[in-house]
């Protein structure tokens, strides 16, 4: 038995050599006919040609697999259906023909594209039945959020907006080319008189699509799957991702050791212990005096935790624990990371900075010229939505706490004459007619719920008029005796907003990320690297420069130019 049992691992283990050599002989050859200019080498992205993760398994034959990568025009003019598929899909861009290469190379080739992409599964989730993958529907969202897509168009694709719904877009279009085309340029479409795009154009109140000249087939292609499977791909037709399965057991010990009842459960085992050594001590000491004085003590549990010695401990306990407590507690006065108020307007970083992707910059534009940041002014918000009226997920509700604040009237475009003499009524005439014409499935109880919550967000008990600035409520707040430079960071020291801020663009609600101590930004000065090359600003440490030129120092931090001064913060 045990020779066969060594025979098998030896069987496997020469196996296995053989498959890495071949995969290593694969790489080499992937290189050597330059697969890399129309595939990707991490083998899960398209490029010209289509990822190469799962290649195996979507060739029915492997024997044609082979003929595919020798000649794929002759696969094509056979007429064979999945060649034909493909080639389309990809731009009518015919793959380049390999034909000396061997089976074996081929095949060695396929345990290289295995080993990288970790698997012969399907990197993309398999494909339905319209040949849509999940790795194109991955990329179309990558392309539509980064197009600002959803400024216009909703993200559930089933609702209209400033631009219409996208489910189905593909069908309402006779021809599939003119609608790339009007991707494009819809203007010119619309200047040319093509009826569907006048029609489009007439429909949303004429405002024209946004042009991308630049977008290939390729990236409107990939958008059209995404907007047919905004959820991604359904589960009947892709391939579940593979994962060692997690035992119930596994599972059940990752909630209870950082639970609340493991807590409770620690300080009854710990208590109970002290309790048993407290009586063990108390009955030691009994024999111990009936051993050696004849009478038999009387100590309890209540006498051994009321000793001298235990009370003089504890008390020292005590005493460290209160002074570390309070000095604790003393450092962190006025800090408040983690602080997440409500604000009067819910305005999402999800959807401005992270979908949207607009640059802190853009609505901050104090952050690179001054000590503050500012809170953007009303009209900085009007940039964008004198055009965008509707929100992608409130609707009116939040974008009208906007236009009553400053005044605008979304209906005419127009800001309202004498705006801040208006009675409340006058004012709630305008905008309640503005989100009725909006929201025609709204009676009226419902219009007025939603201007009764707007009226609730403009006013306090120091402002009772809709008119006027929004309050908003700051969350970053240094004490007062410590001084920050926004401008210093920003512009000279080139931080990312980031840095300080955390991942805002996935902060639906704004918290205060870092703890903001003094003890975090010493760390940071410490740490940091200044940004040296082509930097003005630090033309005046000529010993610096001289010593990265001999290349004796490769970086200088912000600590080596007083960065630690405590009068550089505390002037």
């Amino acid at each position: 038995m045990w020779k066969t049992l060594f025979l098998l691992v030896f069987v496997a283990a020469v196996s296995q050599n053989i498959i890495a050599q071949s995969a290593e002989e694969g790489a080499k050859l992937f290189e050597q006919n330059a697969c890399g200019a129309c595939h990707t080498k991490d083998m899960k992205t398209d490029l010209v040609g289509p990822a190469l993760a799962g290649v195996r398994d979507r060739w029915d034959n492997i024997d044609e697999l082979y003929e595919w990568v020798r000649n794929s025009d002759q696969l094509i003019k056979k007429g064979h259906k999945y060649g034909n598929a493909l080639f389309e899909k990809y731009n009518k861009v015919p793959m380049n023909a390999y034909p000396n290469l061997t089976n074996k190379d081929i095949e060695s080739i396929l345990l290289f594209i295995e080993s990288v992409s970790g698997s012969d599964a399907t990197a993309d989730g398999g494909a339905g039945k319209d040949g849509i993958t999940q790795a194109l529907i991955d990329k179309g969202k990558e392309v539509f959020d980064k197009n600002a897509c959803a400024a216009c168009h909703s993200k559930d694709m089933k609702t209209d907006l400033t631009g219409p719904a996208l489910s189905g877009v593909v069908d309402r279009w006779p021809d599939k080319k003119d609608l790339y085309r009007w991707i494009r340029n819809s203007s010119e479409m619309i200047a040319e008189g093509h009826k569907y795009s006048v029609e489009l154009f007439e429909k949303y109140k004429k405002v024209p699509m946004l042009p991308y000249p630049n977008l290939t087939n390729e990236e409107i292609d990939a958008i059209l799957a995404y907007i047919q499977y905004p959820d991604g791909l359904p589960a009947d037709t892709a391939a579940v991702a593979v994962e060692a399965p997690v035992a119930k057991d596994e599972v059940a010990s990752k909630s209870f050791w950082g639970s609340t009842i493991f807590y409770i459960l620690l300080v009854v085992v710990l208590g109970a212990l002290v309790l048993f050594l407290a009586m063990k001590l108390a009955h030691l000491k009994n024999l111990l005096e009936e051993k050696y004085y004849g009478e038999k003590g009387n100590h309890s549990i209540f006498s051994v935790f009321t000793s001298r010695n235990i009370l003089k401990y504890a008390s020292f306990g005590l005493i460290v624990f209160g002074l570390f407590f309070t000095a604790v507690k003393a450092m962190n006065l006025g800090r408040q990371q983690n602080y997440e108020p409500e604000q009067p307007i819910l305005f999402s970083h999800v959807t401005h900075a992270g979908v949207n992707k607009i640059d802190c910059q853009f609505c901050h534009d104090g952050a690179s010229k001054s000590k503050h940041a500012v809170i953007p002014a009303t009209n900085t918000c009007l940039k964008c939505h004198k055009a965008i009226k509707v929100g992608s997920e409130y609707g009116t509700q939040e974008l009208t706490k906007i236009y009553a604040s400053i005044g605008y009237d979304p209906q005419t475009n127009q800001f309202i004459q004498n705006y801040d003499e208006m009675s409340q009524e006058e004012v709630k005439k305008i905008f309640t007619s503005w989100i009725a014409k909006q929201n025609q499935d709204f009676d009226d109880k419902a219009v007025n719920e939603q201007w009764d919550l707007i009226v609730k967000s403009l006013t306090n008990e120091l402002k009772s008029k809709v008119q006027g600035p929004i309050m908003w409520k700051k969350i970053h707040n240094l004490p007062d005796h410590v001084y920050f430079n926004h401008a210093q960071h920003v512009a000279v020291g080139k931080l990312d907003c980031t840095e300080c801020h955390g991942p805002v663009e996935e902060m639906k609600v704004v918290r205060q990320y870092s703890t903001l101590s003094m003890g975090w930004c010493i760390n940071c000065h410490r740490k940091t690297e200044v940004q040296f090359a082509d930097n003005p600003y630090y033309n005046n440490f000529a010993k610096f420069h001289e010593e990265i030129k001999k290349g004796t120092r490769d970086q200088v931090t912000v600590e080596e130019i007083g960065g630690l001064d405590c009068n550089k913060c505390h002037y």
